[in-house]
């Protein structure tokens, strides 16, 4: 027999002989209609575990990562509120259960049914994953992850407290709520869980609050790696900043206990706490997973005798809640009941095509309250002496400042993160005097961990906030990148557009930058970026673009939920003159605040018919450099700005090229490049006589060789010349 057949085997024999595992049960923290809930709600997670390994035998499901042993997660849905925020662990069906039966939410099996197939008819990700998650329940959905919503749990924590002074538009916590997440004694050690874990900590010693609960489920194993003996109470029971709670898992009525006691300490003193919990892992790690091939026989059957179950038949039975007989029979009508409501739900539609998959990949629009930006008279009291400036041309770092200035005015609910953005003034002074404008509640000087800042937007996205978090350099978003992957452009895929995210995500970027810093701080890949589906990416070359497209970047997160990231040109940051030293000729005007450059819009500079140069960011600066080069030679270029990285702004940009040859001009590296795509659009377009000019497939050098792996005016030219022989 597999080991499902023997636990199963095993529950009935003991319950019916009494054997029952040692010890007692303090039955006095639940009534014994509470506790026989509690024990149904179990059970049904139990039933489906069982019920989807059949599924997925038969072909007819797809998910066979279960809550066996887990069961006891059922007491954290009983004792937190519905309107705590909950970022679950996949292994956590009797929490969402125990939390639907508490809401009197209707449906529940079915709906689980429903994801375990796949059927389009699954009210949370309509088939793209099987996922726990409720939208009426408060639980956004994960995929498999490797505690990657623990950073965004912090968010959330936060917003709360924000939220309590700063209430946005579609703020959707309750004021004196409290989050959870919850995770495995594995995930604890990833370097996710650990950040997230150092972020709560820092932020509440410095008596900030968060009111956070995070609940560890220890099964003592991950996959096939045990967890060394103490492990997590030892690393986790002394951390500053966080109170610690321990509890067995498997007694339902002593996690109730330990689960109130942990949560009503979040909800009083608005501080986080960990929640350790003793918990088991029935039938391996997921379906195809043979236990016995890594671990001995012995130990696993050791585990399996502490099924949870058996636990709570043992407190429903001492406590006079239910028979033997009785727990028999709501175990028995359980795995009835799923049986036949699975035969059902294997008959509803799956999703077929393309355009059915990706029809959540893009958010919803949402109402907001319409805007007509702040008054003269605020803009008078917060900008002061800068406004006197306005009428003269700046650079784009003075631009982009202003126009986060008044965007800020205009939005309360718009929030800056980062680390350095307060009272330093951020990379390069660009977001100076907006802390001491607007305060460290609105400007958040953030601990240096790009995983800590995203999650953190992620997170008051989550309650109505619009996060601006800033990412110093484009190098250092690769140590949190699959916060914008794996959860912000995921959860609308995944929620059906019940969850969103919406952010601007500002990254000084790119390279060019003369003498500092080498690959690190002059980083020309985005590729990372490129291929995430749903991300907008913005990237101005002039500062009057910056602040117009800034403001759209805002306005696509506000009404159009998206997921923004808006990439600046470091370099970029003081120039002053395009063609002779003092000309003066890049910097700009400040566009009044209604001004916006459409997503898609690119721009076209020069009528000549002779070549179009296609480029964005510092390729656009030098591309205007070469065009006035090339006209002296008397060859007449058009050079056309795409400012928009993705979604590509391809009818727009074709209309600009017309009957010409195109050199595409790219920062960014040879492989991975922006150029690819531009290429395949040029061939797919039908444009017959294209070139490019791209950057090395190389690391950028500190010091004179700064530039020697980019393209450049003088390459440019030369480029050009070529394409048109």
């Amino acid at each position: 027999m597999d080991r499902v057949q023997i636990v199963h085997e095993n529950f009935l024999r003991r319950v019916a002989a009494g054997d029952f595992p040692d010890g007692e049960t303090d039955v006095s923290v639940l009534d014994n209609a509470q506790a026989s809930a509690l024990f149904e709600a179990q059970v049904l997670s139990r039933a489906l575990d069982l019920q989807s390994r059949l599924m997925q035998k038969a072909g007819q499901g797809f998910y066979t990562i279960g809550s066996s042993g887990h069961e006891g997660m059922a007491a954290l849905g009983h004792v937190l509120r519905v309107d705590d925020i909950a970022f679950l662990h996949y292994r956590d069906a009797a929490f969402q259960i125990a939390r639907a039966e508490k809401a009197q939410q209707t449906g529940m099996m079915r709906d689980m049914l429903l994801s375990f197939a796949c059927s389009a008819d699954d009210p949370t990700s309509g088939g793209r994953h099987k996922v726990l998650g409720s939208r009426p329940l408060m639980i956004p959905p994960q995929t498999s992850t490797i505690a990657s919503h623990l950073p965004k749990a912090v968010g959330a924590a936060h917003s709360i407290t924000l939220a309590r002074r700063n209430r946005p538009e579609h703020a959707v916590l309750a004021r004196d709520g409290i989050a959870m997440c919850s995770f495995g004694d594995a995930s604890l050690n990833h370097s996710t869980a650990q950040g997230a874990i150092n972020a709560a900590c820092w932020t509440a010693v410095q008596g900030v609050p968060l009111p956070l609960l995070f609940v560890c489920e220890d099964n003592g194993i991950g996959i096939s790696t045990k967890t060394p003996t103490g492990w997590v109470k030892a690393s986790m029971s002394m951390r500053p900043g966080l109170k610690y709670f321990e509890a067995d898992g498997l007694d339902m009525y002593a996690a109730v206990a330990a689960a109130e006691q942990a949560a009503a300490w979040v909800r009083q003193h608005r501080k986080p706490a960990f929640l350790h919990l003793r918990t088991v892992r029935l039938y391996g790690h997921a379906g195809p997973d043979v236990v016995t091939s890594y671990l001995p026989k012995a130990e696993v059957e050791a585990d399996e005798a502490h099924d949870p179950l058996l636990y709570s038949a043992r407190g429903l039975v001492a406590a006079g809640a239910m028979t033997g007989q009785q727990v028999l029979d709501v175990y028995g009508e359980t795995l009835e009941h799923v049986r036949q409501a699975a035969e059902e739900m294997v008959a509803t539609p799956r999703l077929k095509t393309a355009g059915e998959v990706m029809e959540s990949l893009i958010p919803p629009h949402r109402d907001v309250t319409a805007t007509n930006g702040p008054s003269d008279a605020m803009r008078a009291e917060v900008f002061g002496s800068d406004l006197t400036q306005m009428d003269q041309p700046q650079p784009m770092s003075r631009l982009i400042n202003w126009a986060l200035h008044d965007i800020m005015l205009g939005h309360r609910a718009t929030l800056l993160m980062g680390e350095d953005v307060g009272r330093k003034g951020g990379n390069y002074g660009v977001t100076q005097k907006l802390h001491g404008r607007f305060g460290p509640a609105r400007v958040i000087d953030t601990l240096l961990d790009e995983q800590s800042i995203l999650g953190l937007a992620i997170g008051l996205a989550h309650n109505g906030f619009l996060p601006m978090p800033e990412i110093q350099f484009l190098a250092y978003l690769h140590n949190a990148e699959d916060q914008l992957r794996g959860e912000a452009a995921t959860l609308p895929f995944f929620s059906r557009g019940q969850w969103t995210n919406p952010m601007v995500v500002r990254i000084s970027a790119l390279g060019y930058q003369k003498g500092f810093g080498g690959h690190f701080h002059n980083d020309n890949s985005i590729a990372v970026l490129r291929d995430i589906p749903g991300l907008v990416i913005a990237c101005p070359s002039s500062g009057e673009d910056a602040a117009m497209m800034l403001r759209e970047c805002h306005r696509l997160a506000r009404e159009e939920q998206r997921v923004v990231v808006f990439l600046e040109p470091i370099a970029l940051y003081p120039m002053r003159d395009l063609i002779e030293p003092g000309d003066g000729r890049w910097m700009r005007h400040y566009p009044s605040p209604d001004q916006r450059l459409e997503l898609g819009q690119v721009g076209v500079h020069g009528d000549g018919e002779d070549v179009a140069i296609v480029t964005y960011g510092n390729g656009h600066y030098l591309s205007r450099q070469a065009q006035h080069d090339l006209a002296q030679k008397g060859t007449a270029a058009r050079v056309i700005d795409l400012r928009w990285i993705a979604p590509l702004p391809q009818e727009a940009l074709l209309a600009a090229i017309g009957e010409r040859p195109v050199l595409i001009v790219d920062e960014c590296r040879h492989t991975g490049g922006q150029a690819e795509a531009l290429m395949a659009m040029m061939h797919e377009g039908g444009i017959n006589r294209f070139a490019r000019l791209t950057a090395e497939d190389s690391f950028i050098a500190t010091g004179p060789a700064y530039g020697a792996t980019l393209p450049s005016r003088e390459g440019i030219v030369a480029a050009v010349e070529g394409l048109l022989g």
